[in-house]
């Protein structure tokens, strides 16, 4: 479920400090209900995800059509990323956060964590359009238990990655995002038995 913007801006994430100038663009609540030690095991799910084989349907086409046209136009080569054409977020942080774990290896999706904590976890990703941030929160559900939250802030690189944003948001919100909401719900359950690790043992650089 899409939430208002307020519902990551009154919460005091560390991740608010460093994104001064980037824009909130979205805000969703995710289908993935436990108690107050499930987030690292959230973490894990995302670090592993590969939306080009989980997404169905359009989501999917779409999905691999972006990368399709990346690679055409050159959006996504290695002088257009983190620490080449924009600089790392990592340089922001204040001094305890650029030294709690910074978080999981991505297995398929081309992000690099910028921190870890109990409950929150950053990572950013850059190209030709954009500069971005995925920020994932565990919040209290309402109900006595807790749930995951992202949101995602971009900085637009100019006039290509403000029209991109455009562009692309009705698909976004229409066609990828409910079904890669749906998947992430999905394999939640089917992981409901695992166990739980620290923080700082969910695979990510200390």
């Amino acid at each position: 479920m899409r939430l208002p913007a307020t519902a990551h801006n009154s919460r005091p994430w560390r991740i608010h400090e460093p994104t001064r100038d980037f824009r909130l663009e979205d805000v969703w609540a995710l289908p993935t209900p436990g108690g107050p030690d499930d987030f690292p095991r959230l973490v894990r799910q995302f670090a592993s995800a590969d939306p080009s084989q989980s997404l169905p349907g359009a989501a999917g086409t779409l999905w691999a059509l972006r990368w399709k046209i990346g690679e055409r136009l050159g959006w996504d080569g290695a002088d257009s990323g983190i620490g080449s054409r924009v600089p790392t977020l990592h340089d922001r942080l204040p001094a305890d956060l650029r030294d709690a774990p910074a978080g999981p290896d991505f297995d398929a999706l081309p992000f690099t964590s910028l921190y870890l904590l109990e409950d929150e976890w950053a990572a950013e990703i850059a190209n030709r359009t954009m500069h971005g941030v995925m920020h994932l929160g565990w919040v209290p559900d309402g109900i006595g238990g807790y749930r995951g939250q992202m949101a995602v802030l971009v900085k637009p690189n100019g006039l290509l990655g403000t029209g991109y944003m455009a562009a692309i948001r009705p698909f976004r919100h229409l066609i990828v995002y409910p079904p890669m909401i749906r998947e992430i719900g999905r394999e939640w359950r089917a992981g409901a038995g695992e166990p739980a690790s620290p923080p700082d043992e969910i695979g990510g650089r200390v």
